[in-house]
């Protein structure tokens, strides 16, 4: 199992019987892209119920860092399910939950000691963040930033602005004392703009608007960020910004929260996104790629920060013994060589994706580090238009040829493949990418 290959017509009768199943009894509230129904997995492959095999560049949604089902990752599993699948870490203690902290504490990027709390996602994580930073500093408001995603549960949703529907319908959010501030985009800045320039007016806005006319920033609890926006589009933000939204909140005594739930964990060829801009967090919040598919979120922060009492914060399943267990086999992995190969891999697979911007117009940018890549849409280059319903054609048309891709914002493909990614697999995906591409543009009168 190494490329695609398609027996059926897809979706195959097999996944037929148990779509029509699913939607008899599973919450409609999910956003299917296509009818992908999965029977087995292999490294950077998985293969669907009528026997497809299918190359996976979403990684199931930026989740299975070192794969599908790696013998070491379930070994840890195994071995530690043999012992006990659950103690509860909020009441009682065991090594597993220990070590692993010990483990996030040495390979994230914020200073000094380090103390972790332990959830199930990455919404988790971030809640545990808010309570944290008001907690800590006494202060009642935060900042985000526009088209960030940063959960859905109702805390988390505050500060998520991706997409108008993750709100609609759930009445006034339940976080309130949110500001959202725009996140630069270089690629839709005004033309000329340097980076530094598109770095500086994100700033601006937040001292010239936010402190000047909505909050005091001796009111603000916290800051919170995703060094490179995933829900937005993928969006990889001039070094600037940060490092100035690092100097504005330590100017005013403001935690710097850095979600690194989708690129960290070595996705973007570094084990935290935040090492590509020299960022040092006050707290970060760690899921999806952390546990190899098994549900775990982290809410790391200097070990000053995380002052709450026993009581203020809890959690009956984070930090399950399976979950940590699984953890501690990933990072193993991730720093024995998967960092490096998704460092490797996506530089080489960038590469090939810059080149098909000559041949195909439709493609706007094409952005990323590391395996966490982004090809933006565009209906034309100068003005811009985003080409969004051609970007969900695009994905299907890739699906239809093997390959599993995900959209990111209103008009990007993410390609966020498991970190095993070998050349051959990216030369694979780009030749489908490429085919989808032209085949929709052409269709579209956009060739």
């Amino acid at each position: 199992m190494h490329l695609p290959k398609l027996v059926t017509d897809l979706p195959g009768p097999n996944a037929r019987a148990i779509i029509a199943r699913d939607a008899k009894a599973v919450s409609p509230s999910y956003t299917r892209g296509y009818p992908l129904v999965m029977a087995r997995g292999e490294g950077a492959i998985v293969e669907d119920v009528d026997g497809n095999r299918f190359l996976d560049c979403a990684a199931g949604i930026a989740v299975n860092s070192t794969g599908h089902s790696h013998p070491a990752v379930v070994g840890a599993i195994v071995q530690q399910a043999h012992k006990f699948l659950h103690m509860s870490g909020t009441d009682f203690y065991y090594e597993p939950q220990v070590r692993l902290a010990e483990e996030i504490g040495r390979i994230v990027p914020i200073d000094g000691a380090v103390k972790s709390f332990f959830s199930n996602s990455g919404t988790e994580a971030n809640e545990a963040a808010i309570k944290l930073a008001r907690y800590h500093t006494r202060r009642p408001f935060l900042i985000a930033f526009l088209g960030s995603f940063h959960g859905r549960t109702l805390g988390s949703l505050g500060l998520t602005s991706s997409r108008a529907v993750q709100r609609k319908g759930f009445g006034p959010v339940t976080t309130p004392g949110v500001f959202h501030a725009p996140y630069p985009d270089p690629y839709r800045a005004p033309k000329g703009s340097s980076p530094a320039q598109v770095a500086a007016e994100s700033i601006a806005w937040i001292e010239d608007r936010l402190f000047m006319n909505l909050v005091s920033p001796d009111e603000v609890a916290g800051i919170v960020v995703e060094p490179i926006q995933g829900e937005g589009g993928y969006i990889v933000p001039p070094i600037e910004f940060h490092q100035r939204l690092q100097e504005l909140a330590k100017k005013h005594g403001i935690l710097l929260i850095v979600d690194e739930v989708q690129s960290g964990m070595g996705r973007t060829g570094k084990m935290f996104a935040s090492e590509h801009f020299g960022l040092k967090p006050d707290i970060v919040s760690i899921a999806k790629g952390i546990a190899s598919g098994l549900p775990l979120g982290v809410t790391a922060a200097r070990g000053d920060v995380m002052d709450w009492t026993p009581g203020a914060h809890a959690s009956t399943f984070g930090g399950n013994p399976v979950a940590c267990a699984a953890a501690s086999a990933t990072i193993q992995l991730l720093e024995g060589g998967l960092v490096d190969n998704a460092a490797q891999v996506g530089e080489h697979l960038l590469g090939r994706l810059r080149e098909l911007m000559a041949k195909h117009r439709i493609i706007g940018d094409v952005r990323g580090k590391g395996l966490m890549i982004g090809v933006e849409l565009v209906k034309d280059r100068e003005t811009k238009v985003r080409a969004t319903e051609e970007r969900d054609l695009v994905v299907d048309r890739m699906f239809a040829k093997g390959v599993l891709a995900l959209g990111a914002g209103r008009n990007a493909i993410r390609l966020c493949p498991p970190l095993v990614l070998s050349i051959d697999q990216a030369d694979c995906a780009v030749s489908v990418l490429d085919e989808s591409v032209g085949e929709i543009a052409k269709e579209r009168g956009l060739a």
